[in-house]
């Protein structure tokens, strides 16, 4: 049968979006920054929807439109600020005149020789979806466009034996702000993360008041995330943020309360506690317990008894 979903085209390279776009290819092939005030740019002519092998920081100074990401329109506000990572489907940009902003793309290969190659992998923000986006006070806005304006001039002026290493701190220090930026959002709408946390506990209470452990197996961060419309890193960040812990400690800390539960109240043996939790073999519950509680499970009944 015939599939209705529309093509997702793959670009692989800096210079095929140049191409795409109408402009000129970019003085270094590995690394460009989009000026949405450029009228030579019309970014509604890339794909609806596309694949690349890039790293994109998307950084919308002024908003006269909306926003397509993949098969939706977002409205942000002005200031606002996406990431997306190689292999992640995004989209075109819809109505973009009279928008201000940036968009950064880069190849990972750009950060090949730098400790950034390894340490970008650490900002889970880069898997955030688009209705995670990060909103940015007046003054944090500020301090983002002076970094842009940063790499803008090196990489339109300077391409020299220094230029490289000066763009690659810009890109840290852009990734530093962000993951600040998005701690203080985090804070700031502490009243939708504090209903994020009961409504996280009410979904695993009943994970296990309906007994999906024993058929689907322990509960996951992705299944939780999913069904709390978020993405997992979105999900344990705001988590980490509102209690010092991220989902998937969250889960154990479940686990644990409810298997010291069925120890203490009924008279399951240990492997048929670790089946009603969800776990496939009884010695990897026995070695979690004992990680989180300093006992065996038969340890910590027996003291009870």
């Amino acid at each position: 049968m015939k599939s209705n979903m529309p093509k997702i085209d793959k670009l692989e390279s800096i210079t095929e979006i140049h191409r795409l776009l109408g402009i000129p290819g970019p003085a270094h092939p590995l690394i460009s920054l989009l000026d949405t005030r450029d009228e030579r740019i019309n970014l509604s002519r890339l794909p609806v929807r596309y694949v690349t092998t890039l790293y994109k920081i998307t950084f919308i100074r002024k908003l006269a439109g909306k926003f397509r990401y993949g098969q939706g329109y977002y409205d942000f506000d002005e200031g606002s600020m996406v990431f997306t990572a190689p292999n992640q489907i995004v989209g075109s940009t819809a109505n973009y005149k009279g928008n201000e902003g940036y968009s950064l793309i880069f190849h990972q290969d750009f950060l090949q020789g730098f400790p950034l190659a390894a340490k970008i992998k650490q900002y889970g923000f880069f898997s955030y979806a688009t209705n995670e986006a990060l909103h940015l006070s007046e003054q944090e806005r500020t301090t983002v466009s002076a970094v842009f304006n940063i790499i803008q001039e090196e990489l339109n002026n300077r391409i020299d034996d220094f230029s490289h290493e000066v763009v690659i701190a810009q890109i840290e220090l852009l990734l530093s702000y962000a993951r600040r930026f998005y701690k203080r959002q985090f804070i700031t709408r502490r009243a939708a993360t504090s209903d994020l946390l009961q409504q996280f506990e009410e979904l695993l209470n009943a994970y296990f008041r309906e007994e999906k452990a024993i058929y689907d197996g322990g509960p996951t961060v992705q299944y939780l995330a999913q069904q709390l419309n978020y993405t997992p890193n979105y999900l344990s960040d705001m988590l980490r943020s509102l209690t010092g812990l991220n989902a998937q400690q969250h889960i154990h800390e479940k686990l644990i309360e409810k298997s010291k539960e069925l120890l203490l109240t009924t008279k399951m043996t240990v492997s048929e506690v670790a089946y009603q939790l969800g776990f496939e073999h009884p010695q990897s519950f026995s070695r979690l317990f004992k990680s989180k509680t300093g006992q065996s499970p038969l340890e910590f009944r027996a003291a009870f008894n």
